[in-house]
């Protein structure tokens, strides 16, 4: 019995595997590629820190890491919708590979400054803007309904890995073959991206390239921009969970910033490092258990009860200035995250009509893209101006709130955590509330419903 319990698990995995084989090559390729990149990001970011010695030149470069991708989405989305998504994900891979590469000859040579990072930045989130719809969209054309929660999960495992191991292993790379040679890796891992785009079979849209004419009368472009936007409008419960994605960014942002100086007040540097690597690794475990589980009856479940967990892992993160609280809580934090962006794009994926997948992915990927530096720029400003003071031995809420999760050094920054955790949870509780957003899955239809394959080559 049990022998036949193994055979048929050991034959429905097949079976998956059989039936995602070509989105499985395309996603290891896509996994090496974003490590690499995390490595050239992180290496980049200490480069200039030592450099510059100027947390100004850094901000700047964070910007230049977020903003492109907010101005190119409106462009990006009607080529997603318009063009082959392979070739546009080729394209600006290969794209993104030169500006690394650029980056590694003038370091060679010595005439690496800062404006060429600025420059290089800039360019590669550019090229990202146009890589994310594309590869977005091309999921629901790759990989059959009943697989599309595995397949968003795999992705959210790729971007937990790399937060992960990126940092840990740029660190030690820096110290062995320096940033050339990590640009390098970088530029070649490239490679694994590209090459199962090249050759892997690869379904596209039937109507994608329409006739100069058909394009130039009915669907110009400032036509195909703004259809995106009316197909949210039309459907205010699609509208609703690309809002929830820009609020879960928000809660990421802000406890990105607060999550190492808040340790830091806890333990010693070292000690830090360990606890925001276990946080971390909840990215990972969260990911693998999203991409085992498959699909799930009703995402919008597991939409709200992780937001309103989130909140309540951020404010038990800030209650008290107790590493045995902190340290579990940023797990659980983490934990849920690539749940909530599992659900939000596999409903949109389910619920968006391919022909328009590429705007309204382009559209969440510039909501999501504007709130998580929102989110450091909140916790950033307000921590120092703000609630650090009131939380000071001295200060307004010393004995008041005080009494409650302390005073001192990182006690404005539990505050903060707790304002923000519970203002997650009264939105999210808000949200639920609307009925709209509630039944998105009862109200609106599945646009795939084929098993094999959603789209016609």
């Amino acid at each position: 019995m049990i022998e036949m319990r193994k055979e048929s698990q050991t034959q429905g995995l097949l079976t998956i595997v059989r039936e995602m084989r070509i989105f499985i090559l395309i996603w290891f390729g896509q996994i090496v590629s974003v490590t690499g990149s995390g490595l050239t990001n992180f290496a980049l970011d200490i480069w200039v820190l030592q450099k510059t010695d100027s947390v100004t030149q850094f901000a700047i470069l964070i910007l230049c890491s977020t903003l492109p991708f907010v101005l190119i989405s409106p462009l990006s989305g009607v080529l997603t919708d318009r063009f082959s998504r392979r070739w546009l994900m080729i394209i600006s891979d290969f794209c993104a590979g030169l500006c690394t590469l650029s980056m590694a000859l003038l370091y060679a040579n010595g005439k690496l400054e800062i404006w060429h990072l600025y420059l290089a930045t800039a360019s590669s989130n550019a090229l990202l803007g146009i890589q994310w719809p594309s590869y977005n969209a091309s999921t629901t054309l790759l990989v059959p309904q009943k697989h599309l929660g595995r397949a968003n999960g795999m992705n959210q495992l790729a971007d937990g890995f790399s937060r992960l191991v990126a940092p840990i292993l740029a660190a030690f790379l820096l110290g062995t073959i320096h940033l050339n040679g990590i640009i390098i890796i970088d530029f070649s891992t490239m490679l694994f991206a590209l090459v199962p785009l090249l050759l892997l079979p690869f379904p596209e849209l039937s109507n994608v390239v329409q006739t100069s004419e058909e394009t130039t009368k009915s669907d110009s472009f400032w036509v195909e921009l703004s259809q995106g936007w009316i197909y949210l409008k039309e459907r205010p419960g699609l509208l609703g969970v690309v809002l929830l994605s820009g609020m879960i960014n928000f809660l990421v942002g802000v406890f990105d910033v607060t999550a190492i100086p808040l340790g830091l007040t806890l333990t010693s540097v070292i000690v830090t490092g360990s606890v925001f690597s276990i946080a971390c690794s909840g990215l990972v475990i969260s990911g693998v258990a999203m991409s085992i589980w498959g699909e799930v009856r009703r995402y919008t479940n597991i939409l709200f009860v992780g937001i309103f967990f989130a909140g309540i892992f951020l404010i038990v993160a800030g209650l008290r200035p107790s590493l045995f609280l902190f340290t579990p809580a940023s797990f659980f934090f983490f934990l849920t995250v690539p749940a909530i962006n599992t659900s939000i794009f596999s409903i949109l994926q389910k619920k968006v009509v391919p022909e328009v997948q590429g705007r309204i992915f382009a559209l969440q990927g510039a909501v999501a893209s504007i709130c998580l530096p929102l989110g450091y720029v909140v916790a950033g400003s307000f921590a120092d101006i703000i609630f650090e003071p009131l939380m000071a031995p001295d200060g307004a809420l010393a004995n008041s709130v005080g009494k409650i999760i302390g005073t001192g050094e990182g006690r404005g920054l539990g505050l903060l955590l707790i304002l923000v955790g519970g203002i997650a949870i009264f939105l999210t509780s808000i949200a639920y509330l609307y009925p709209r957003l509630q039944l998105v899955e009862e109200e609106l239809p599945d646009v795939i419903t084929n098993e094999n394959s959603s789209i016609p080559v």
